[in-house]
């Protein structure tokens, strides 16, 4: 896709006002680093607080007689049972059990159901839901906003001077509410395994905002090349990476998306897949590796047992800023996803020792209690 073509945020003039790299991602072009670059930027976010634009995100309302109910029609989670004031990570399904996408949707008000989606699966996960759910609920898809993401130990410091009602938010609360003085959707969650929020805000207010967050000594701008290994380092999945639609949630360790009351009835598409993963096991699974010798092992890699024998492949895969040492995640069978199992990567042609680890490799963070 040529620089012509590429769609823009309502943070665009701003990135690069501030010496931001600009690269093509999910059709637009979007700021992978600033001056100080990756490493600075990753651990800021850990230590403080660092400001992300995710605005290329798909937000949309679904609305109708019943969206919760009509929701479950795509989605394995309990969406008739989520609470008012709550956000849950769930996943788009095809009819044999692969993930379309991974989302998150909540109920920040009595207006239907607030979903976002990742930038690059959009358009699709929009068309997927309106053919399914035709008659049942109606998508406005909220291209006049932008989203934005405060995340770190002092995120909730910082934001509690802009937005009040936030303070006494915990993981997974999502709420509307006034915040930077404009109408704001705001959720404790993200995406790099730290405290911090996720809000939705008119895109007409987003460089007012984002210069006001800036203006705090306390926060930075962060690119995608630290969204990327802070995520990694949180164990989260990459849409297109390591799930697609070929992989199921069993296989991707997201079986938590599936919900008990789902699972005993069935009701999913793809249940009969999920259903037996779930009774008989898989065949692969995603893990964590740290990579013990040599350069880190990148997505495509392939991973194989002590022996020498191709077992798996590499989905992410880079450098850990926080761990100093490289680390991955990729799919191996299940007689060698035990922690502390011995692997090897091969990498540029040669093979590196491995080792399987629980997963995420940094702890979260999230105020699950305050």
């Amino acid at each position: 896709m040529s620089d012509e073509t590429l769609k823009t945020t309502p943070l665009n003039a701003a990135h690069i006002a501030a010496g931001a790299r600009m690269v093509p991602f999910a059709g637009y072009s979007m700021p992978v680093q600033y001056k100080d670059g990756v490493l600075k930027e990753h651990l800021w976010t850990r230590e403080n607080a660092g400001l992300f634009d995710v605005s290329h995100m798909g937000q949309a309302r679904l609305r109708g007689v019943s969206p919760l109910s009509a929701f479950e029609e795509v989605t394995p989670g309990d969406f008739i049972g989520l609470k008012p004031g709550k956000q849950r990570y769930s996943v788009l399904l095809n009819k044999k059990g692969g993930i379309i996408d991974d989302l998150m949707a909540a109920r920040p008000d009595d207006d239907g159901l607030f979903v976002v989606v990742n930038g690059a699966c959009k358009d699709n996960d929009f068309k997927v839901i309106d053919d399914e759910l035709a008659g049942q609920v109606r998508i406005e898809r909220l291209e006049d906003r932008a989203l934005l993401a405060l995340q770190g130990p002092k995120a909730a410091a910082v934001l509690a001077e802009h937005a009040p009602d936030a303070a006494g938010m915990v993981f997974m609360d999502a709420r509307a509410m006034t915040a930077f003085g404009t109408d704001a959707i705001v959720s404790r969650s993200g995406y790099t395994g730290e405290d911090g929020y996720e809000f939705s805000i008119p895109a007409s207010e987003a460089e007012r905002v984002w210069n006001t967050l800036l203006a705090d000594e306390r926060v930075k701008p962060i690119g995608l090349g630290a969204r990327d290994s802070l995520r990694l380092e949180a164990g989260l999945p990459l849409y297109g990476h390591d799930v697609d639609e070929t992989v199921s949630p069993v296989e991707a360790d997201l079986a938590f998306s599936v919900s008990k009351k789902r699972r005993d009835a069935r009701d999913f598409p793809g249940a009969a897949r999920i259903a037996k993963e779930l009774a008989e096991g898989v065949s692969r699974k995603r893990v964590g590796l740290v990579v013990l010798e040599g350069a880190p092992a990148r997505e495509g890699a392939e991973i194989a047992d002590e022996a020498g024998a191709v077992i798996g492949v590499v989905t992410s895969g880079g450098f850990s800023p926080s761990l100093g040492k490289p680390i991955a995640m990729g799919f191996v069978p299940p007689a060698h996803a035990e922690p502390g199992s011995k692997l090897k990567v091969i990498v540029r042609g040669k093979a590196q020792a491995a080792e399987v680890v629980a997963m995420p490799f940094i702890p979260h963070r999230y105020v699950r209690k305050l």
